[in-house]
């Protein structure tokens, strides 16, 4: 999806139609590297303004499976920059047949290998929101591009998706 106008529920039906029951966020990513810190950067704005479990596993998500398991999750969304071969910003949400083994994300650890073992740890749908990355060298800023989808996809999330924990 190019990052350009605000979004909507229309303009996102898939996304909005996965996210079912109790939902993990895993944000996927290094800050220090421009644009692969958007899924750290999405978990971070989303903490406390959805009622997600929000869970920032920066570059090592492998860390973070017993506490994913442990919640239960209905529905698990790993948010991480990717290589799409499109233009900065596109994002795409993609199941487990469509990530590849290795080439895809901008981390060494296979985003395959950790959705097969929450799938084979929990019943939830797993999913992966790949953002096209433009500038992940470190001590790069976030691209325009990305930072765009990044307000786009904030702003869908918190009007179109999930409601506001709630108050305590």
């Amino acid at each position: 999806m190019p990052a350009a106008d605000q979004p909507t529920s229309s303009d996102f039906p898939f996304l909005k139609t996965a996210l079912t029951g109790k939902t993990v966020l895993v944000g996927v990513g290094n800050p220090l590297r421009g644009d692969d810190g958007v899924g750290p950067a999405l978990v971070a704005r989303l903490h406390g303004r959805v009622d997600f479990v929000c869970i920032d596993a920066g570059t090592v998500p492998e860390n973070y499976l017993g506490k994913i398991v442990k919640e239960q999750p209905d529905t698990i969304l790993i948010v991480d920059a990717a290589h799409l071969g499109a233009a900065p910003g596109h994002w795409e949400l993609l199941k487990k047949g469509d990530v590849v083994e290795s080439g895809l994300t901008t981390h060494s650890m296979s985003p395959k290998l950790v959705i097969e073992y929450l799938e084979t740890e929990t019943r939830a749908d797993i999913y992966l929101l790949a953002i096209q990355a433009e500038a992940v060298a470190f001590g790069a800023a976030m691209s325009p591009a990305v930072s765009r989808t990044l307000d786009q996809l904030y702003e869908f999330f918190v009007s179109d998706v999930a409601q506001p924990p709630p108050a305590v």
